[in-house]
């Protein structure tokens, strides 16, 4: 396994949400942001960088998205974009001068329906990609022009997915992508995170759950352990929590705990301070009623370098080297300030950022 391209493999995740945007957008404002791409946030008294966009893919072609949730790039130049809502993988040229689709909708082997993550794999430049059909995980992997490669349902992930905003906070969760296993968060397991094999096999698990306080809620419970499993250079992998108190954990390759880190700072002072001690339910799609639980973080991936990248649910990213130590306060520019939902790190050091398939030089 290659170091330097481990968080390429890093499965970018938004699922379908289950929620009326009405509804979000007003649960949003009160966490201090919109839940869109042209994010409003409180004014961060500290040092903050500004990151602009030094390339994006052009307007034409975005515009013909529905909703782009991952836009990654091969070594060879090519681009991949994940249309969420328009349930397809399209291609792009190195110079983002056309873009063809490669893998379309549908529930058969082949095609994908209700995506919710795309991993791949930069030197082959092959591709999976996770989706929901019935509201069951399954991965599929392809090669570059989108002729499948095979692929399984995720053993013992049933549970229906509920998204807000763009952040998967229930459900299967979110998924890293290491070549050789898939690293899934799976609170309703017992344990922060589940590792497969390439066939679907279960191989292991690690992270204990953390103290909620809503034990007696398994829904909540659940949702308040529920993040994003990341791989690090080193062989060892953070946890992100997405909801309640932002936090994270960095476990060894063996799974033991090294250290775990409250994320704090002016920025998410009132984020923090307005964390509910009680969730309103919703009804899904399916019927199923389930609690509203907001996310506090977007996204994260890990950079060359090994320092972890965190997008908040504010406009705010922050940035922890491998000790764990805060080390940059970032926010990013396209249009308007972006609040990532998704983040990957290119082989040479750019960061491809979703809404907007915004390219930065970090």
């Amino acid at each position: 396994m290659m170091s330097a391209q481990l968080n390429c493999w890093v499965l970018l995740l938004a699922a379908a949400s289950s929620v009326g945007h009405a509804g979000t957008d007003r649960m949003l404002d009160q966490a201090g942001s919109r839940g869109s791409g042209q994010a409003a946030g409180p004014r961060s008294p500290g040092r903050v960088q500004v990151l602009r966009s030094i390339a994006a893919v052009p307007p034409e072609i975005v515009g013909e998205l529905r909703e782009p949730i991952a836009y990654v790039q091969a070594d060879n130049g090519r681009y991949f974009i994940l249309d969420r809502r328009g349930h397809g993988v399209y291609a792009l040229d190195r110079e983002r001068t056309g873009a063809w689709r490669v893998v379309s909708v549908g529930a058969e082997r082949g095609h994908i329906l209700e995506p919710v993550g795309l991993g791949l794999d930069p030197v082959l430049a092959n591709f999976v990609v996770v989706d929901m059909p019935d509201n069951r995980p399954r991965l599929q992997r392809f090669e570059a022009g989108g002729t499948p490669l095979g692929g399984f349902f995720l053993p013992g992930s049933d549970t229906e997915p509920l998204t807000i905003a763009g952040v998967t906070v229930s459900g299967p969760g979110a998924f890293a992508y290491t070549r050789q296993t898939l690293l899934v968060s799976a609170a309703d397991s017992g344990a922060l995170v589940k590792v497969h094999g390439m066939a679907g096999e279960p191989l292991r698990s690690f992270g204990t759950l953390r103290p909620t306080g809503q034990e007696g809620d398994p829904e909540v419970h659940r949702a308040l352990n529920a993040g994003i499993p990341v791989p690090a250079p080193d062989g060892a992998s953070y946890f992100v929590f997405q909801c309640g108190v932002p936090s994270f954990r960095k476990y060894d390759a063996g799974g033991k705990l090294l250290f775990e880190r409250h994320i704090e700072g002016p920025e998410v002072d009132a984020l923090v301070q307005a964390l509910p001690t009680t969730w309103p339910r919703k009804k899904t799609a399916t019927g199923r009623v389930v609690p509203l639980v907001v996310p506090s973080v977007r996204a994260a991936a890990v950079d060359r370098a090994g320092n972890l990248w965190v997008s908040l649910l504010v406009p705010y990213t922050y940035v922890y080297n491998p000790q764990g130590e805060r080390i940059r306060v970032v926010q990013f520019r396209g249009a308007g300030i972006l609040s990532p939902t998704s983040l990957y790190f290119t082989n040479d050091g750019r960061l491809l950022v979703t809404p907007g398939c915004y390219e930065f030089r970090p």
